[in-house]
């Protein structure tokens, strides 16, 4: 499922999970693990695996996390990888809990 996003949308889908990560204002060890698997899964280029360990640092401007933008054929590997990372750490806060359901409504709606 991964190979079908290109450059562009890997990196859109790598702002997702790091702005997840950071719903609970920190990012855990087990959080950290998760997003370095899944950069070399997208096998991302130096300069983006860069910027992602950059968002692991200083989460990515809301502005620059548009659900709207992603596209519905991907929307389930965007959900899917988001739910990864939440999970990641065996704990889901409250904050994740409500961001991660509010991504998924906007996610899942066909209206």
């Amino acid at each position: 499922m991964l190979e079908e996003l290109n450059r562009k949308q890997r990196l859109n889908l790598m702002k997702f999970v790091c702005s997840f990560a950071w719903a609970d204002l920190q990012v855990r060890a087990e959080e950290r693990v998760f997003v370095s698997r899944l950069v070399e899964r997208l096998g991302l280029e130096p300069d983006e695996q860069e910027k992602v360990k950059g968002w692991l640092e200083v989460p990515p401007p809301p502005d620059a996390i548009d659900p709207i933008t992603i596209p519905k054929a991907h929307r389930a590997i965007f959900l899917e990888a988001v739910e990864g990372v939440v999970r990641a750490d065996g704990i889901v806060a409250p904050e994740e809990r409500e961001n991660l359901e509010l991504l998924t409504d906007l996610l899942t709606y066909d209206g």
